[in-house]
């Protein structure tokens, strides 16, 4: 025994683990090293191939980390069951690891799978301009977790996953078009036919009114102040608010050059006064 306490059976033990130990440990050496290159040529050859494809951007880098973390871990658990730890524990390990992560981080699991579902099945893409959630906007950057939108006055919406992918989305830009309904009121006194031809010469005379189906004007509502007429026609996306607002400014101006008046919201009072001296009596 030395000065230590360690026998010369505990030392014997101790270099025949060492003994045991090595070749194991060299081995786990090896394949991290050989499994991380064979990795960064995997993954190389996978970028170029995405490439190829020409898939959604979003979606290769989504592919792209998910299976490189997956053969990284694969390589771990292969060089700590190379090192004499039990698969059988390792894996059990990892469950409850996964279980206790899985229970502290539901929202962004529920985000994760929202984000997966929207990469695959696609309802809008960057540069779509869509509503949801009470906001709309037009598609920055869609990510795993989050959805960024940017909004008519320049905000930046950042948008859960999870509550995005459970609700309803509109997507106004997928369809190239879309048909655009203004209401407009004339007093009763107003002639309907004169106000439909005026209405119509203005919306058929802009050139970028699509003309197939042609655009109407039909009384959409008899009200309590005005009768209610609705322009209806198509433009393009890119096109829509132009005209739009154009029409808007242009169809009042229009409707009172001929003579047609576009009325408030009125309401009559009706005063009577009692006869006091006849009650008096």
């Amino acid at each position: 025994m030395d000065k230590l306490g360690i026998t010369e059976e505990n030392w014997n033990q101790f270099i025949k683990w060492l003994w045991d130990f090595i070749p194991g440990a060299v081995s786990a050496i090896l394949i991290l090293f050989i499994g991380l290159w064979v990795i960064k040529i995997f993954t190389r050859m996978l970028r170029k191939f995405f490439k190829k494809k020409d898939y959604d951007e979003t979606l290769e880098k989504f592919l792209y980390d998910l299976i490189s973390m997956g053969l990284k871990v694969l390589l771990i658990v292969l060089v700590i069951t190379q090192l004499g730890v039990q698969s059988s524990s390792l894996v059990a390990i990892l469950g409850a690891a996964g279980l206790a992560v899985g229970l502290a981080l539901q929202g962004s699991l529920a985000n994760f799978a929202g984000g997966v579902l929207i990469l695959f099945f696609k309802p809008f893409k960057i540069d779509d301009f869509i509503s949801a959630q009470g906001i709309e906007g037009t598609v920055k950057e869609i990510s795993i977790f989050t959805t960024k939108l940017n909004t008519f006055g320049n905000q930046l919406a950042i948008i859960p996953n999870g509550k995005l992918s459970n609700d309803n989305i509109i997507n106004y830009s997928v369809e190239g078009k879309r048909r655009d309904k203004i209401d407009i009121g004339i007093s009763y006194d107003s002639t309907i036919k004169t106000a439909k031809e005026v209405l119509l010469n203005l919306i058929n005379e802009q050139e970028q009114v699509i003309q197939d189906p042609i655009p109407v004007v039909v009384v959409s509502e008899l009200g309590d102040s005005a009768i209610t007429l609705s322009l209806r026609y198509w433009a393009l996306n890119e096109h829509f608010w132009d005209i739009h607002f154009y029409t808007l400014e242009e169809a009042k101006k229009r409707l009172e050059a001929a003579g047609i008046s576009i009325p408030f919201p009125q309401t009559d009072i009706h005063i009577f006064h009692k006869d006091t001296k006849k009650e008096k009596k």
